[in-house]
């Protein structure tokens, strides 16, 4: 099971979250997520449980549980859905500017 952890102190890191959540079983991944630009911390990180009901365990018992020095909100992870490519260009220069092909434009 992948669970979402939000909240995270900015100084949490992998192998914080995966000892965190092995006192409730098996972890087969844990990952803080970090901003690409500046390096640090975004404050929220996934975990992946093998066992469904050692996962389900962990959620209730550290939901809302205070971990290094905030208190994390824990959840089962929502599957990551495809951005839509219909706002790639919904702003900036020239946003409104269309190109309509059934316009014809003459000399005349």
């Amino acid at each position: 099971m992948n669970i979402y952890i939000s909240n995270l102190s900015y100084g949490t890191s992998d192998a914080d979250l995966k000892s965190l959540f092995a006192e409730y079983g098996e972890v087969s991944s844990a990952k803080v997520i970090i901003d690409k630009y500046s390096g640090k911390s975004k404050g929220f990180g996934f975990v992946e449980m093998p066992n469904d009901d050692e996962a389900k365990n962990a959620i209730n018992e550290l939901n809302d549980a205070e971990f290094d020095g905030k208190t994390i909100v824990v959840n089962v992870a929502k599957p990551r859905t495809e951005r839509s490519n219909n706002n790639r260009n919904s702003g900036g220069y020239n946003s409104n500017r269309g190109f309509n092909s059934s316009k014809r434009y003459s000399r005349d």
